[in-house]
């Protein structure tokens, strides 16, 4: 059998006689109050119980280790195979009150090894006893301070619902304010925003009207200054093609030069080998030539790239960039044949080379005008993009703005929504008050209502009575005179042996008044039962009223139901009892229907009443 066990672990010091330490345990179940085993430690008995075991353990860390094992027996026992275990071993049935053992068990797969047992004498009645007497003022305890808690909790709750209802009402009152602040407050702030909203829209027209005449003034001057400058490059084309015409002549006429002096050659070829040591003196400054010449051909290269970037810039220079580089080819090509020539004649060379030096000049000048071209639209780019970004500004203002106005609505929005809310809780409130004030009208009225029949009655009680006293007196019987009225019922009984004439109550009125119109009715087996002295002077008057019962019949208005119709008498569960009548009046079945909701005879003269009879 499996069970979950409660152990108790103590560590009890006595000091008289000698001071010693015992190890009190204790195993209990919650579900069986009944099953209690103890065992007490002394260090005497660790001693022995160390020497059998085989522990390593004091006396004074013995306890630690003890729940040690048990915490690991609790950690392990939701586990399918729990690797530690407490076992609770009984050699014979549990009324036998035998010592049991309980060994706590460690399983492994080659064998289950007891770390420990200790043996358990079980409860006798006594201790028992003791022990659900503990038990039983532990929950006393624990009822009281729960009962505490709970009178303290209802006191709070009263006193956090009284101050909420305070509250409530002050919130009320602040919303109300809120609400005619905040209704002035967006209708100024919406006037306020129309207004600007006009004034910023004209001023965006103004300034966008104004822009636009700007850059279509801006945009006529471009056109005009980029008409000129295609003009003065085309004439620059001109000028060019003029320049490479006579170029072109000039290489024609050093053809016909070269060719004369190739005729030539056969008759300075004797003049060459004088003219060897001249050319060893020659190649030395055609060394320092060559240098110029890769230094031009840079400078050439240089200009090349700077026109390719003017063709990128400039499509319609295509053209004068080909015959450009047209010309610097065969100027190259002419350099090449005068590098042959220069052995023979320097003087070529030189023509050559100012010829080269003119063109350089007339390129660097084109270079000079370009980038004066360069400098005027690089200037009128930062115009346009100093336009453009005050535009920008402009637009991110008005950005701005609206982001403005999209977050105020947002705001009004929300303000909005919480009004309805606090208006619905409001109404709310309003319904509630309305339904306790209708409760409360309706408790009064049934107050007002409980008095007009109570008034009602004891006017009825009194005519009764008056009645009364105008007949002959009845007979006397046990010393209590009675008198009986033309409509069957008893007077108030006057006492005159001890001096008392005056009317008891109107109570004992009202009960001799039932008694005898119910003992002219249908069911006769529900006699009434009076535990007062009035019930005894009722049995001694019982002949004479039912003599005057049967001379004196009920009629319609004096009968059985006083001027009241039958409806008028009906049980209901929400009656109220009457005060002052005892347990049995209340009880009796005659009484029940009396104590119902009424209302009058229209016969009677009594203001109608749909009430019940007040406690």
């Amino acid at each position: 059998r499996r069970l979950n066990v409660r152990v108790n672990i103590e560590l009890l010091s006595i000091s008289s006689p000698v001071h010693k330490k015992d190890l009190a345990v204790r195993l209990t179940d919650d579900a069986d109050p009944f099953f209690l085993y103890n065992l007490v430690i002394s260090e005497e008995d660790f001693q022995s119980l160390k020497s059998q075991q085989g522990l390593l353990v004091d006396f004074s860390a013995f306890p630690q280790k003890f729940i040690d094992l048990l915490q690991q027996c609790i950690q392990e026992q939701n586990k399918d195979t729990p690797r530690f275990l407490l076992q609770l071993v009984s050699s014979a049935s549990v009324l036998d009150h035998t010592p049991v053992s309980l060994n706590v068990v460690e399983t492994n797969p080659f064998k289950h090894l007891t770390h420990l047992s200790l043996k358990f004498l079980p409860g006798n009645d006594a201790e028992i006893k003791k022990f659900l007497a503990s038990c039983l003022k532990c929950l006393k305890e624990d009822k009281i301070m729960l009962e505490e808690k709970l009178r303290k909790t209802e006191e709070d709750l009263t006193r956090q619902l009284s101050y909420t209802q305070q509250s409530l009402s002050e919130k009320s009152r602040e919303l109300d304010k809120l609400k005619n602040e905040w209704t002035s407050y967006t209708t100024a702030l919406t006037n306020k925003h129309t207004q600007e909203l006009t004034n910023e829209k004209e001023r965006a027209l103004q300034a966008q009207a104004q822009y636009q005449q700007q850059h279509e003034q801006q945009k006529k001057e471009l056109e005009n200054l980029h008409q000129k400058s295609i003009q003065q490059l085309q004439n620059r084309l001109s000028e060019l093609e003029v320049i490479n015409k006579d170029l072109t002549e000039r290489r024609y006429k050093g053809d016909s030069t070269v060719r004369e002096l190739k005729a030539k050659l056969s008759g300075i070829e004797d003049e060459c080998q004088r003219a060897k040591q001249e050319v060893l003196s020659l190649r030395r400054e055609n060394a320092t030539l060559d240098a110029e010449c890769h230094e031009k051909e840079k400078l050439v290269n240089q200009l090349q790239t700077r026109v390719a970037v003017l063709e990128q810039e400039i499509k319609d220079k295509d053209q004068l960039v080909i015959r450009t580089k047209e010309v610097l080819d065969a100027t190259q090509e002419q350099k090449a044949i005068l590098e042959e020539s220069t052995e023979k004649k320097q003087s070529h060379i030189e023509k050559l080379e100012t010829t080269i030096k003119s063109l350089s000049a007339e390129l660097l000048k084109a270079n000079e005008i370009i980038k004066k071209l360069q400098g005027d639209l690089k200037t009128l780019m930062s115009k346009l993009k100093l336009k453009n970004t005050v535009t920008i500004q402009q637009e991110k203002l008005l950005a701005e703005k609206e982001e403005r106005l999209q977050k105020e609505q947002r705001a009004l929005q929300e303000t909005g929504q919480s009004l309805q809310m606090k208006e619905q809780e409001v109404c709310k409130l309003q319904e509630q008050l309305e339904t306790t004030i209708q409760k409360l009208e309706e408790s009064k009225q049934l107050l007002k209502t409980n008095e007009n029949v109570i008034t009602w009655l004891n006017k009825q009680l009194n005519e009764i009575q008056m009645a009364k006293k105008l007949e002959t007196p009845a007979s006397m019987h046990g010393g209590v005179r009675t008198a009986v009225s033309p409509q069957g019922m008893p007077d108030r009984p006057s006492f005159p042996s001890s001096g008392i004439n005056h009317p008891i109550s109107p109570l004992y009125a009202f009960q001799n008044f039932l008694e005898p119109a119910h003992n002219k009715s249908i069911n006769p087996h529900c006699p009434i039962q009076f535990n007062t002295q009035l019930s005894k002077m009722n049995r001694c008057a019982d002949v004479q009223t039912a003599t005057a019962a049967t001379s004196h019949p009920a009629n319609k208005e004096n009968g059985d139901n006083l001027g009241l119709e039958s409806k008028y008498f009906k049980k209901k569960d929400d009656s109220i009892p009457l005060r002052g009548l005892s347990q049995n009046t209340l009880n009796s079945e005659y009484l029940k229907p009396y104590f119902t909701k009424a209302q009058p005879s229209p016969k009677a003269a009594v203001t109608p009443a749909s009430a019940y009879f007040p406690g």
